[in-house]
């Protein structure tokens, strides 16, 4: 039986079987609030070709109760949680120089949103696809509200049960890219479950990739060889740096050995029939022994 490749068509590129695999480079939060900063890292992602750069979009006083804005949490902003979500956010000025930037440097760029303003708010800018976040994935109304734009999802499954994945998808239906993803930072390298990105994909029946929380490159390209048609990695200019996600994220090198060695992954794959290459028939003749 003859089975449709699944593939999901994201601005000009087809994502998913047969194709190369996708790569996320994600800022999210390791601008630390400054543009300058997030240029840095749009340039360290075009650098070593990385297919689009990720942010992330809240309303700060939607997604956060009152009573959690208003502990203490020093940071650079402030004292309190809501200083230094408010300090972390970007606006509208901001994120309309990141789209100068990104058109100007020829990468795609998307953002995950955690509320339906927040959606509201980047469909201004006209994103290629719109990404859903882990803790969101239960959101029903927020999946509806992004589902309504008519633009590709891809939808992160950490913390969440088969069930609860399988009520998104019937929420977002077509257009949709499943991530294997497990919701802890860093992730221990025993809970990355690498075995769900085939099980997904036979379930749902959609293209399945990879978030990895894990501090390395490994399981990123292992996750490629089940079958990941995305691959999702924060990045950064120095782990050491302040805020939560940089321990996370790919340094310049990391990210630089990450792409070239999902790029080679169909390279020595090949086409499966086995032959003899010419550079190999010296060796042959020198070294071939028949009894």
């Amino acid at each position: 039986m003859l089975v449709e490749p699944m593939k999901v068509k994201i601005g000009d590129r087809l994502v998913g079987d047969s194709e190369p695999v996708f790569i996320v480079a994600e800022v999210g939060i390791n601008h630390n609030g400054s543009v300058d900063l997030a240029k840095k890292l749009i340039d360290m992602a075009v650098t070593y070709g990385v297919d689009a750069v990720k942010f992330q979009k809240r309303t700060i006083e939607v997604v956060y109760t009152k009573e959690y804005l208003a502990r203490y949490r020093e940071s650079p902003f402030g004292e309190t949680e809501e200083a230094l979500k408010r300090g972390l956010e970007f606006g509208y000025e901001e994120y309309k120089e990141i789209d100068r930037y990104c058109k100007k440097q020829g990468i795609m760029w998307f953002a995950s949103c955690w509320d339906e303003g927040s959606v509201d708010f980047i469909e201004q800018f006209n994103p290629q696809c719109y990404k859903i976040a882990s803790p969101c994935l239960t959101n029903d109304n927020l999946l509806r509200h992004v589902k309504s734009k008519g633009k590709p999802v891809i939808l992160s499954t950490g913390m969440s049960t088969m069930e609860q994945i399988k009520h998104a998808v019937e929420i977002l239906k077509d257009d949709l890219i499943l991530l294997q993803c497990t919701s802890t930072y860093p992730c221990d390298d025993r809970q990355l479950n690498l075995k769900v990105i085939p099980v997904l994909r036979e379930t749902f029946g959609v293209p399945v990739g990879y978030s990895g929380h894990d501090t390395g490159i490994v399981a990123s390209v292992m996750a490629v060889a089940l079958g990941a048609c995305v691959v999702e990695k924060h990045i950064t200019l120095n782990r050491t740096m302040w805020g939560s996600d940089h321990a996370v994220s790919l340094e310049p090198r990391g990210l630089q050995l990450l792409v070239r060695d999902i790029r080679l992954w169909p390279v020595c794959l090949d086409n499966g029939i086995k032959r003899v290459y010419d550079n190999e028939i010296p060796q042959m003749k020198k070294l071939r022994r028949v009894g």
